[in-house]
């Protein structure tokens, strides 16, 4: 069984939408997660429960066999993932999977005992901004924000992997995310920071310039915006500093997040560097500073 985002509902004389909450989709046969092929990923050595009475699970599937139920706090060994599973092994060598939102993933034999006191013991979910038929802001040049927020999330994910910590994307290509589903993510996989890649606009071109970073919680998010944004001074862009936002994807999130503009796209300045690799990389470098930082 699958949680929906949303579906419709039909009867005889009515058309309507039910809450995704209240409906579940059963897979065929053909199309369940037992087929997945098992790959390793190299840098995860254990797992740490953060939800109580776990199912362990003879195959990848909430259908798969209970072989046992685990407490919180359980430490696991890592064997392998298989879409939203993680093959274990518990201490007392009985192996099987648990998904993957009730564990939290370490580079290290160690317990996670905390949300995260290092970056390589981190999960953080990286969301660019727009996608599909949401452009996002245009440029001067008539290309879109969608396109360059997809580029400096993978750059972002790329380094921080090298750091060893757990990156989920909200999005891998150019596809329509909706706003509620990104911090729902953040969410399932209990993420220990939430970043939005955006990019700025102003009313009239070369109106504004800058890079500027939002937060919503003041407890929950200001530290992790002040520790991003204090790198954010080394970029080639003036730093407008820290403020106030109150958008959806920061303001429904239960995880620590922050929404950054990297630069005005229909800025001349600011786009000639907005679509340079190098810059991209600056930024990537910028996060993985100030993420660490905020880890320490």
């Amino acid at each position: 069984m699958k949680k929906l985002v949303g579906a419709r509902y039909f009867s005889k004389k009515t058309v309507a939408w039910v809450k995704s909450a209240y409906i579940t989709e059963k897979k065929t046969s053909d199309n369940t997660t037992e087929n997945i092929q098992p790959t390793v990923d190299s840098s995860i050595k254990s797992l740490t429960l953060h939800d109580d009475n776990v199912k362990l699970r003879s195959s990848p599937s909430i259908g798969g066999h209970i072989k046992a139920t685990l407490s919180k706090k359980s430490q696991l060994t890592y064997l392998a993932t298989a879409g939203d599973w993680y093959k274990v092994q518990t201490k007392d060598g009985k192996t099987g999977y648990v998904a993957n939102w009730t564990a939290t993933p370490s580079t290290s034999n160690k317990p996670v005992t905390t949300n995260a006191n290092d970056l390589a013991e981190a999960t953080i979910v990286l969301d660019a901004g727009h996608g599909g038929n949401d452009s996002g802001a245009l440029s001067q040049k008539k290309t879109y924000e969608k396109t360059f927020t997809l580029q400096i999330v993978k750059k972002v994910a790329a380094k921080l992997r090298q750091g060893g910590a757990h990156v989920v994307l909200t999005r891998k290509s150019d596809k329509y995310v909706g706003l509620s589903p990104r911090p729902a993510l953040a969410k399932k996989v209990h993420a220990d920071a939430f970043i939005s890649i955006h990019l700025d606009s102003s009313p009239e071109n070369n109106q504004a310039s800058g890079t500027t970073t939002y937060y919503y919680g003041k407890s929950k998010d200001k530290p992790l915006a002040n520790a991003l944004n204090k790198q954010l001074d080394h970029l080639p862009l003036d730093n407008r500093g820290v403020e106030f936002g109150n958008f959806l994807v920061l303001r429904d999130n239960k995880q620590p997040a922050v929404l950054l503009e990297l630069g005005y796209i229909n800025d001349s300045n600011d786009y000639k560097h907005i679509h340079s690799s190098s810059y991209q990389t600056e930024i990537a470098n910028d996060i993985y500073k100030g993420l660490t930082r905020y880890f320490k």
